[in-house]
């Protein structure tokens, strides 16, 4: 029972407690005596205790108020504090200073007073409470010097061990006084603030360079140490005006002056042609006397006389302009009406009309080489392999990335594989009793867990002790054991004691956890944190020896998946989680995926027929009409008038005969089977190469190869059925009898053969589907410059599937063309070609050409004349300038990375484990700087190294990363680094008699911790050792005490034993004369989004190099998730140059095949433009860039170029046969921008448009969060930007910047038959002279 300590003695001499009066139970401490006597002068034995004890900077006193045991249960004490914080000898010595004056100092009374006593168990009366005033000058010294001192191994600081992490000084005494097992006093001491103490010892200052007790290194001291200059976020560097970037800005203006000097010039020209066209109007009245040209300007009989100057080089269109017709015309005189010819565009329509004819004449053969051919291509199969593995698909084998990842996992050994679990609960935290009562068992269960081979967590562990000790799990049991019963109504006391002491609690591994890793989203309120997490740390290897892991993984999947508790959400990832989830993801949509493939399949196979004839089509429009007319008759809603009843309607008996003969299902079918065939012949070829397939391959290949071939489908049908109406095929011969005795029988005109038809079909059409092919395939083979393996062999077999698509599409689809053009002939079904039918009466009294397609006649009469309008073309180059701007807005806002969730599918169980990882872990992943190339047995090597000790670099490994930390901002680093070489040399400082020690009578041999101190001495006992280094181990010494070090097991006793933290961390050479390489461990800021990642990385590189380059020493960072944000490194810079490379070799290739550079140029620039305006879309609509966006972007350019070509073909082959005259002061280009429209436009918009929009629209019923942002976001936007691009903004641009044109026709009699015969021409004429249509007021 305590009792009142009754007016003690107090005074200068005067002693407060004394001695030691027995123990509170048998295994209790020792509590002193109160005793108010006289301090007694010391003996020698008692002085050279106190000298060691007290340490240098501590004066002996003559007289004590200790004994000599007493001195030694203090030295023991202090023992386990001296190497948490022995680095700096300011802390450490105040440490010593502040104990022994406690325990011994002659003037104890006058600052140490005893509150109260209690009974020891020999009955005596002990010290029970105390009252110790300390100066505020010397607590706040104390507490400066101490509380940046850094324990390595944990990566945190001495203050978290010693002082229970405390933030002042109050708290720092508070919980050194506290009465508490450990660390903490035997007995209760409390620290009442007296601002009249006696007690005026000084605290030494970490600072003071000239006290070599005092001096302590950067790391542990921040004010002795070198400021780094300032450092921006690696994503800060951006120059901003307000709100907008200053590229923005500076666009915008530009943008806005354009358009108001477009204004202005635009009036001014308004108003010079105003005067004009009065001035030509009064000219008129007088034609004897009107020159033809005015000012330079013509006039109104330039119609009559013809055009000199630059237009009569444009072509021939352009030479004379006549108002007789197109009939007077052909009266000219041929060398004004003969077109030019290139010659690269004849000799590849020599060359196609050739091949047509060959494969047309012999598709049997044709069929037959083809076959053997894909047959052979098709043997790689047998070699085919698909890479799964994530570092191997994005990260080069030659990148720096991954040799570091192969050097770190040589050397140190591969990561860990971490298998963890985030509990949480609905509407609360999970840190009650009855949830971790729970969890706690299950846990124990998770410890025992078998695999069907008997695996268990033992077998697969990290044990950083060795083999069969315990295995290195992060969680709460490690606080609160197995049963939640052992703490009762205590367990909150137990978790916050804890959470804000870790050292005291250690788990059975041995190393204090901190609590962020186990609470998640506590945010310093531990019993309200909103998660529990638990971490297994299981061993990796990247060989067979990790089959063991995988197995018991999942078995771990197994149960976890099982587990199950009302009002608790479990999430979890193992270490085969994520390939196993990414493998299955591809198996998801596998359904919307074919749903596209089919729905493009059934519209290329249906769009592709002939249909019915117009004729037809109007005959029963016409019928339609009169029956509602009669309707309305019948119902009084009309007058009766007179209907037509002349023309005779064909009997509705013959449409199912032309539907079915017309039908072009088959030959559909057919073309999409060469681009599957193409697919898997380039599939074969590559796997045969060794170029593996990976998922992106597989997924987007057969799309992308069906969405460039079925365009080169489309033209070729279209191409035949207008050389079909060019020359009408004769009524197909009954063998039988005649169709109708009573009908006429069809003319016999000559015609065309079918071979002779579909070779001129190709031979037209040949050269453009070269130079899109051409220009796709270099585009797509640019794409293999990308080191990232996923990129580089996508563009291979993208390139490879394409050319051999093209090159079936022009031989045996040119075979199977002829065949069903026959089999329509004959009048055969198709699908069914033995069936023949009898063609209808009347069907071929005439040969009337084919009418126009819906979407071709809109062309041709609405929408062509009206985009090359000179105002509308003025809108539509600001429309697009403005298109560019908002791009170019956009583009600034791609961010880089691939979210890991949006490549699961959305059932996945990682995906609610991703959102917890972001919402509740409040660590970042761990970072380690490998150093290389250091001499680090000599002393320079050591200093190159250390930051501990006063001698070491100013800016050394350890001493800048200690630099960065302070810098969180800009380098992302968050803990102190865990320096093993300060670590290790600390372990052999002598004071430290339970750390280094060896044999007394052999000094060569250590002791183990099992050897008894009667037989063992601190290795450096009696030597000179200190914080200079002075003494320090160095040569083969060094290297035979760090051997040992590393296999020293780390312990209450010597919490600097190097086994537990160290272990892995050094790589010795063969020999163990040097040290190849070694780690320093340290953890990054908490990072949530992408972007974090990558600048993290960014900042870790810029780090390595600075040391790099202040050191001399070769040092890299090395991160687990480093290998695959490696690419955000490089991919904007790879991105250009592949984009870069792409547009060079379009005009290359453009300006060859199309024989003007100035055209190629145009196509080129649309292309860039088409792509710029895709990467806008990136920016608005959250598509970040990567690999996959990176993959689409290339494709967009080569669908861009699809767009493009054909039309660019088109205008430059419009050097004849001109519909109508021109307007006056119309360009000749103008008319060519229309031809080229109204002949390929319509197989652009319905054959490259709507083919790619109808299959991408079905991905828009995906589940996957993968397939809908980057392939049916990006696809869909590349689609609209093509098209919008190549139907819109190239005819405008042509009509200004194209090239001098030419004839596609190689004969004379050619020409002048497509003019004579082209369909439709008279209908409408473009571009014909308002003015002449109008009579003179």
């Amino acid at each position: 029972m305590a009792t009142a300590v009754q007016s003690p003695r107090r005074g200068s001499g005067v002693c407060a407690m004394r001695g030691s009066c027995g123990r509170l139970s048998i295994f209790g401490a020792e509590l002193p005596c109160p005793d108010d006597g006289d301090a007694t002068a010391p003996d020698q034995k008692l002085l050279d205790l106190m000298s060691s004890v007290c340490g240098p900077s501590y004066t002996l006193p003559s007289s004590v108020c200790c004994t000599y045991d007493q001195l030694s249960t203090l030295s023991d004490r202090l023992q386990q504090a001296a190497p948490l914080i022995s680095s700096c000898p300011a802390c450490i010595n105040n440490f010593r200073s502040f104990y022994c004056d406690f325990t011994c100092s002659p003037d104890q009374s006058t600052f140490l007073n005893v509150a109260s006593t209690q009974k020891t168990t020999e009955g005596k009366d002990a010290v029970k409470e105390v009252e110790y005033e300390v100066s505020s000058s010397f607590r706040e010294g104390f507490y400066d010097s101490c509380k940046d001192v850094q324990f390595g191994a944990t990566n945190g600081f001495a203050m978290d061990l010693i002082g229970g992490g405390a933030t002042n000084a109050s708290a720092f005494l508070k919980y050194m006084g506290d009465l508490r097992p450990g660390l903490g006093s035997p007995f209760q001491i409390n620290f009442p603030v007296n601002d009249d103490s006696a007690y005026n010892r000084q605290p030494l200052n970490c600072a003071d360079a000239g006290d070599i007790n005092a001096r302590c290194a950067c790391a542990d001291c921040p004010s002795v140490c070198p400021t780094l200059p300032y450092v921006a976020p690696p994503s800060a560097n951006k120059c901003h005006v307000g709100s907008v970037s200053c590229l923005t800005f500076s666009l915008l203006i530009i943008y806005s002056v354009a358009i108001l000097f477009g204004i202005v010039f635009y009036s001014w020209k308004q108003a010079l042609r105003h005067r004009q066209r009065r001035y030509e109007r009064v000219a008129l009245l007088d034609p004897p006397h009107s020159p033809t040209t005015v000012n330079g300007q013509t006039n109104g009989l330039d119609g009559l006389v013809g055009r000199g100057g630059e237009d009569a080089e444009s072509g021939p269109s352009g030479s004379i302009h006549f108002r007789l017709g197109r009939g007077a015309s052909l009266l000219d005189p041929m060398e004004h009406l003969q077109p030019k010819q290139n010659k690269i565009n004849a000799a590849l329509r020599r060359f196609f009309y050739r091949l047509g004819l060959f494969c047309a004449r012999r598709p049997i053969e044709v069929f037959a080489i083809t076959a053997v051919i894909v047959a052979l291509l098709n043997i790689g199969w047998k070699f085919f392999a698909v890479e799964t593995d994530p570092v191997r698909l994005w990260v080069a084998p030659s990148s720096e990335s991954a040799m570091q990842k192969h050097f770190f996992d040589d050397t140190f050994g591969p990561f860990y594989r971490n298998e963890q679990v985030f509990i949480t609960q609905t509407g609360g935290t999970p840190i009650n009793y009855d949830t971790l009562d729970w969890w706690l068992k299950v846990e124990s269960e998770i410890s025992e867990l078998r695999s069907d081979n008997g695996i268990t967590l033992a077998d697969v562990c990290f044990a950083p002790a060795g083999k069969g000790t315990p295995c290195v799990v992060e969680s709460v049991s490690a606080w609160l054991g197995d049963d939640m019963e052992v703490w009762g109504e205590n367990w909150q006391d137990r978790v916050t004691d804890c959470a804000s002491r870790p050292g005291e609690c250690l788990p059975p591994f041995g190393q204090p956890i901190d609590p962020k890793l186990i609470l998640g989203g506590a945010k310093g309120d531990w019993l309200n944190a909103q998660a529990l997490v638990i971490t297994w740390v299981v061993n990796n290897y990247n060989d067979d020896r990790v089959r063991p892991a995988e197995e018991w993984e999942r078995a771990l999947n197994g149960y976890l998946s099982r587990l199950d508790r009302p009002g608790v959400q479990i999430s979890y990832s193992t270490g085969i989680s994520l390939e196993e989830e990414l493998n299955k993801s591809t198996n998801t949509d596998v359904k919307i995926v074919v749903l596209s493939y089919l729905v493009m399949f059934l519209y290329v196979s249906l769009t592709l027929g002939g249909g019915l004839p117009p004729s037809i089509v109007s005959a029963f429009a016409s019928r339609l009409w009169r029956g509602i007319i009669r309707l309305g008759v019948l119902l009084h809603i009309v007058k009766s008038h007179p209907v037509d009843q002349s023309s005779t309607s064909p009997s509705l008996s013959i449409i199912p005969t032309l539907l079915s003969v017309n039908s072009k299902f088959s030959l559909g079918l057919f073309g999409i089977a060469i681009v599957l065939v193409a697919v898997s012949s380039s599939v074969g070829l590559f796997s045969l190469l060794g170029v593996k397939v990976t998922l992106i391959i597989a997924e987007v290949i057969p799309f992308l190869v069906l969405a460039v071939g079925v365009d080169n489908v489309f033209l070729l049908v279209h191409e035949l059925d207008r050389q079909n109406s060019l020359n009408p095929a004769q009524q197909p011969e009954d063998d039988d009898e005649s169709v109708n005795s009573e009908g006429r029988q069809p003319s016999t005109s000559t015609s065309l053969p079918p071979e002779e038809r579909v070779a001129r079909a190709v031979a037209k059409m040949g050269p453009s589907i070269l130079l899109s092919s051409v220009t796709e395939v270099v585009a797509f083979a640019l794409g293999a410059l990308v080191p990232m393996p996923a990129v580089r062999n996508f563009a291979i077999y993208a390139a490879g599937s394409v050319f051999l698509g093209a090159v079936m599409q022009v031989t045996v689809f040119v075979s199977a063309m002829t065949l069903d053009l026959k089999r329509a002939e004959s009048m055969r079904i198709d699908c069914f070609p033995c069936i023949r039918l009898r063609p209808p009466i009347g069907l071929y009294d005439s040969t009337v050409p084919a009418g126009e397609s819906v979407v071709a006649k809109f062309m041709r009469r609405a929408y062509a004349p009206f985009l090359l309008r000179h105002e509308v073309k003025q809108l539509v180059l600001v429309a697009f300038g403005g298109l560019f701007l908002v791009a170019t807005i956009g583009i600034q806002h791609i961010t880089l990375g691939l979210d890991q969730r949006l490549a699961l599918p959305s059932e996945s169980y990682l995906v609610p484990y991703f959102n917890s990882l972001d919402a509740y872990l409040d660590v970042g992943p761990p970072v380690y700087f490998v150093a290389q190339k250091a001499d680090v047995p000599s002393r320079h090597g050591q200093q190159q190294l250390c930051g501990r000790f006063t001698t070491c670099e100013e800016l050394s490994v350890a001493n800048s990363l200690e630099a960065e930390r302070k810098r969180p901002d800009s380098s992302f680093i968050a803990s102190p680094p865990a320096a093993w070489i300060d670590d290790f040399l600390q372990w052999t400082n002598p004071t430290f008699e339970s750390c280094c020690r060896v044999r007394r009578r052999d000094p060569t041999v250590f002791c183990s911790a099992r050897d008894s101190d009667r037989l063992c001495r601190p290795c450096f006992e009696g030597q000179e050792w200190d914080s200079t280094m002075s003494g320090l181990p160095e040569g083969g010494d060094f290297m035979r005490y760090l051997q040992q070090w590393l296999v020293s097991p780390t312990n209450e006793e010597c919490p600097l034993g190097g086994q537990a933290a160290y272990s892995s961390a050094v790589k010795l050479a063969s020999d163990n004369t040097t040290v190849i390489a070694s780690h320093f461990r340290t953890y990054h800021t908490p990072l949530k989004s992408q972007t974090d990642f990558i600048d993290a990385l960014t900042a870790a590189q810029r780090i390595s190099a600075d040391i790099t380059r202040r050191t001399g020493v070769k040092v890299f960072a090395y991160s687990l998730f480093y290998v695959f944000f490696d690419q955000y490194e490089h991919i904007t810079s790879i991105a250009i140059e592949v984009l870069s490379l792409a547009l060079l070799a379009i005009l290359a290739i453009t300006s060859l095949l199309l024989g003007s550079w100035r055209t190629g140029a145009t196509v080129t620039f649309v292309c860039a433009l088409a792509v710029t305006n895709v990467m806008g879309l990136m920016g608005f609509w959250g598509i970040s860039l990567n690999a996959i966006s990176l993959v689409n972007l290339v494709i967009s350019l080569g669908i861009a170029v699809e767009f493009c070509s054909h039309i660019a073909r088109a205008f430059m082959g419009a050097g004849s046969g001109l519909p109508v005259d021109k307007i006056d002061g119309r360009r000749e280009m103008d008319e060519r921008a229309w031809t080229a429209l109204v002949d390929v436009g319509p197989s652009v918009f319905s054959g490259i448009t709507i083919t790619k929009l109808i299959g991408i629209s079905v991905l828009a019923l995906t589940r996957s969060k993968l397939l809908e942002v980057y392939y049916f976001r990006m696809w869909l936007s590349l689609i609209l930007s093509g098209a919008l691009h190549g139907l819109v903004l190239l005819p405008v641009l042509l009509s200004y910047t194209g090239g001098q044109g030419y004839s596609l026709e190689d004969t004379d009699e050619d020409w002048v038959t497509s003019q004579m015969r082209r369909p439709m021409d008279y209908e409408y004429a473009p571009f014909a002279d308002t003015d002449s249509l109008m009579s003179d007021d």
